[in-house]
């Protein structure tokens, strides 16, 4: 049954990999991340509860530089979720530096024939629990307890690294970027996970080298092997299943950034004469691009939203605010309560509306009331629904 846990991991990091590509680059290293999160639960899996000598001679040391690749990929996929920039940059292999250390480190283990690792796994793993191999330059000690200081360290730095950017855009800026509730409480779940899972292998690694208490109560029976397991591959478990509840995240349609108020006239002249080619090609590609996408009525569906047409039309938030707000001069909301009223007008003007309400036309339309539609129609053709079916029926007699 345990293996269901890691097979259902998987899938959730093919979700992420499928879905990268739609928008948001930060989801390559959020996929990366959970990919190697569920082959650490494949680990525990085959060394603990599948009984297989074979898999405990595949997962007993071969896997270890994994412990040290969470890490960096949780900080990278933090940074590059709140940054303009996505790339991996050259110096973000530096974060990887130890895990190939690890690597170097375990060879006497790893290049040995197969045969012997299977009577060296299973004699430690399921005898004597006697953690001690000979490694190149430092033990197997150092790195049970190792992978969970490091674990710990980047995921107590992915918090501060969050915090400071916000209040950086915040001071920059004056306002919370975009998403910033939604993005928070997910940073923080997989933080908190991260401290959860590598507190408790700290605790259990303790218990295998030295007899210690907490409050009269013995450490092996408080870091336990059956809860260490069961703790570390559930929370990585739960992990997988919290991501379902951030649609968003799941499937990369989601931005961190400020949505700034129109600037002045300086700062616009100045925008368009530095960016003018840029600024003609987007918004002949996004007019190429909108035609067909318009022409499926995308903004009748109540709770038409920017991040749904976003993930629709495969383009970032971004680039459709910035088209919005520099070329149409508009908001998202304006554009389209445009495209709802002008919707609403051309089916009036086809006689499609004769017997139906007022009511019954704003909701088709997408409104949520009747008051927020005839407000928006007022807006954009100086009368209200009534007075312009009225004006042309008078026209046509």
């Amino acid at each position: 049954m345990e293996i269901l846990a890691p097979i259902f991991g998987f899938f959730t990091s093919f979700i992420l990999v499928y879905y990268l590509s739609a928008l948001n680059r930060s989801n390559i290293f959020l996929a990366l991340f959970f990919l190697c999160c569920n082959l650490i639960v494949l680990v525990y899996f085959g060394l603990h509860f599948s009984n297989n000598q074979f898999w405990e001679a595949i997962f007993f040391v071969h896997f270890l530089p994994l412990s040290y690749i969470i890490g960096p990929l949780l900080f990278i996929y933090v940074r590059t979720t709140i940054s303009d920039n996505k790339n991996f940059k050259k110096t973000d292999w530096l974060h990887f530096i130890p895990a190939f250390l690890i690597l170097l480190a375990t060879l006497p283990y790893t290049s040995l024939p197969f045969s012997k690792k299977f009577e060296i796994a299973h004699q430690i793993v399921k005898i004597t629990e006697n953690y001690t191999l000979n490694f190149y330059f430092i033990s197997f000690e150092f790195i049970l307890y190792s992978r969970s200081v490091h674990l710990i360290i980047y995921a107590i730095f992915s918090f501060f690294y969050f915090r400071h950017s916000t209040k950086k855009i915040i001071n920059t800026y004056g306002i919370v970027p975009t998403n910033h509730l939604i993005i928070n409480r997910w940073i923080n779940i997989l933080i908190i996970i991260q401290l959860l899972i590598a507190s408790n292998s700290l605790g259990h690694m303790a218990t295998l080298y030295h007899k210690f208490s907490i409050l009269g109560i013995q450490g092996t029976d408080l870091f336990s092997e059956l809860y260490f397991f069961r703790i570390c591959g559930g929370a990585f478990v739960i992990q997988n299943f919290i991501l379902f509840l951030f649609p968003k995240i799941l499937y990369g349609n989601i931005s961190y950034e400020v949505i700034k108020e129109k600037e002045g006239i300086i700062d616009e002249i100045k925008l368009i004469i530095a960016k003018k080619d840029t600024i003609t090609s987007i918004s002949e590609n996004l007019d190429i691009t909108l035609k067909p996408y318009l022409e499926t009525l995308p903004f009748i569906k109540q709770g038409f939203s920017l991040s749904q047409m976003s993930f629709d039309l495969k383009i970032s938030e971004r680039i459709l605010s910035n088209y919005f707000n520099k070329i149409l001069s508009k908001t998202f909301g304006e554009w389209k309560n445009d495209q709802r009223i002008n919707y609403v007008c051309q089916i009036i003007e086809q006689g499609k509306a004769k017997d139906i309400t007022i009511e019954a036309i704003s909701i088709n339309a997408g409104f949520v009331s009747r008051s927020k539609f005839i407000d928006a129609f007022k807006e954009r053709k100086g009368v209200t629904p009534s007075s312009y079916i009225k004006g042309l029926a008078e026209i046509e007699k």
